[in-house]
């Protein structure tokens, strides 16, 4: 290659390097051209890349393939490419000159391989992060997610027409007794017709997301209320492939008509008005919509209650922490735990989802944080002191510490009173905190490691985050949430096992130690295997359990994997 060939190549080289470094700024037309002029410069006839989410896709032939330059000629092959990533995605890319083109020197066969390693590398990172992205606004099963709504109302937030708008929250009706009728698989398909109509009635100007299980959430113009309230009444859905078989579904739901004056601020004013009325549309059977009402917020009050009985639970120690093992699925041995709240009450257990919620909702959370990770410092303690095997203890925080500008010196001045090592703890935040500045969130997580403390995201995949949590941010441990864990009876070239492996991979990817959650059966061991995630938490292996018990296990922490 010529000086001038070469100078061209070196221009062309770092052009392509800027746009596949830089995608806040990617331009696809310059890209493309960018692509065309190195085509030009090696005189080949065509180039093609080729991305498939699977290897059994790319034997089928089902995946993207994309020729950004074709002079139309006939060719030979004179380089191809095919990389298998660590999600088992394949990425393939062949150059292609004319029959009558002498064959390119290795020089410049070598510039060009270095080129399309390159380019691969790009395609396989870009499509991979935007299959990952997208299953960020979707569940397990395809239904947008709570992420998908609060991206819309932003949207409609920014139009500043909110006030033209009805919020709500709608609950499907008799579904026990329907999939008692027609089995589990066959309910499933009539909820998704019935969310399908529901989605139909909304139009392209709203949204319908779920919440979970058969709990969903809408966004709707007003002068489409009549049309989905008889829809809520009952409709007839399929729920065969032929449409020959129906079922009557209907829904109770709470509304609430965004006021003209309405000034958004996040989506937890309108969660706080609709699931109120939804609830109580559920529980009084008075119809099927319950507007909300002002009064509605005098849960409030007993917000307040639940807060005073705390302080006082607290100081009566109440409060208990239970400890669930975390296994190395390759040994069996216990690699740490996570320390969880249980309420001792009267005799009786209060489960957490009658008392976090509620406690989520106001800076009382906080101080029981401190108090669990008080408690679990003076576990650790008396094992050191004791002579016993310690190991990380993972503590959960909620995103409201993040307000504390001394969150950082707070914590470990519980860590060093207790004389705890530091590599002992570690402080789990869940994805929910995505909606405090970031700034905040990173400068907890920097410190933290800085003083030799483990930081995770907990319940990735669950709340309103983006992919910009694990991105911006450097934590050490990403815990994936048991919504992304294939189930026994998903296939497994299916969906399921499809977005768990690419998040697996991702986080792999990303130089985090990955650890799945609600792992209940020898089959899901055995995805997480497959997945190359080797850490894994749940029923299979231990319920939470009382200190003294986990004390037991400490002396012998070791389980039988290899009969899983």
């Amino acid at each position: 290659m010529d000086k001038e060939r070469e100078k061209r190549y070196f221009e062309l080289f770092e052009q392509m390097i800027n746009h596949i470094t830089d995608p806040a700024n990617f331009n696809r037309e310059h890209f493309v051209g960018v692509l065309v002029d190195i085509a030009k410069l090696f005189r080949l006839s065509k180039g093609v890349t080729e991305f498939y989410k699977t290897v059994s896709q790319e034997k089928l032939g089902d995946g993207e393939v994309l020729v950004d330059f074709d002079t139309g000629q006939d060719g030979r092959i004179i380089l191809q490419k095919r990389f298998v990533t660590k999600s088992m995605a394949v990425v393939k890319g062949t150059l292609y000159m004319a029959i009558d083109e002498e064959p390119l020197p290795e020089d410049e066969l070598n510039k060009l391989d270095t080129l399309l390693r390159s380019l691969l590398s790009f395609v396989s990172r870009n499509r991979l992060m935007n299959a990952v992205e997208q299953m960020g606004f979707y569940d397990e099963y395809g239904y947008p997610n709570l992420r998908s709504y609060k991206r819309h109302l932003e949207i409609i937030n920014e139009k500043k027409t909110m006030g033209n708008y009805t919020a709500g929250c709608f609950n499907l009706r008799h579904l026990t007794i329907i999939n008692r009728e027609i089995g589990r698989e066959k309910t499933d398909i009539a909820m998704r017709n019935y969310f399908d109509l529901i989605t139909s009635l909304v139009g392209n100007d709203g949204i319908v997301c779920r919440m979970g299980g058969d709990n969903f959430v809408l966004f709707f113009k007003n002068d489409l209320e009549k049309k989905i309230t008889d829809a809520f009444m009952g409709a007839p859905v399929a729920y065969d492939d032929t449409n020959d078989k129906r079922v009557m579904v209907s829904a109770s739901a709470g509304f609430y008509r965004i006021p003209k004056d309405f000034n958004y601020d996040g989506m937890t004013r309108i969660m706080d008005r609709i699931v109120p009325a939804s609830m109580i549309a559920r529980q009084e059977g008075k119809g099927p919509i319950v507007f909300f009402r002002e009064d509605f917020l005098d849960v409030k009050e007993r917000n307040m209650e639940l807060q005073l009985s705390m302080s006082k639970a607290i100081a009566d120690g109440e409060f208990k922490v239970f400890y669930q093992p975390k296994v190395d699925i390759r040994t069996g041995n216990i690699i740490g735990a996570e320390a969880l709240c249980r309420w001792f009450r009267d005799g009786k257990i209060v489960p957490p989802g009658d008392f976090i919620p509620f406690l989520e909702q106001s800076m009382e959370i906080c101080n029981l944080d401190f108090y669990m990770l008080d408690l679990v410092c003076r576990d650790i303690r008396r094992w050191l002191a004791a002579g016993r095997k310690a190991i990380k203890i993972s503590v959960n925080f909620s995103r409201k510490h993040l307000v504390d500008a001394d969150l950082l010196d707070h914590i470990m001045e519980v860590i060093d009173r207790h004389e705890v090592p530091h590599r002992y703890i570690e402080i789990e935040l869940t994805e929910a905190t995505t909606d405090v500045a970031f700034d905040q969130l990173r400068r907890l997580v920097n410190g933290l490691q800085n003083e030799g403390v483990y930081t995770a995201v907990d319940d990735f995949g669950v709340g309103y985050s983006s992919l910009h949590l694990i991105r911006e941010i450097p934590w050490n441990v990403l815990k994936i949430d048991k919504c992304f864990l294939p189930s026994d009876t998903d296939k497994k070239t299916g969906i399921a096992n499809c977005m768990y492996s690419h998040v697996v991979a991702m986080g792999r990817d990303l130089g985090l130690e990955c650890i799945t959650e609600g792992v209940e059966t020898p089959k899901q061991v055995e995805i997480l295997r497959e997945c190359k995630c080797y850490f894994a938490q749940g029923y299979i292996f231990d319920k939470p359990m009382p200190v003294a018990d986990f004390e037991k296990k400490l002396d012998n922490p070791h389980y039988d994997v290899q009969t899983l």
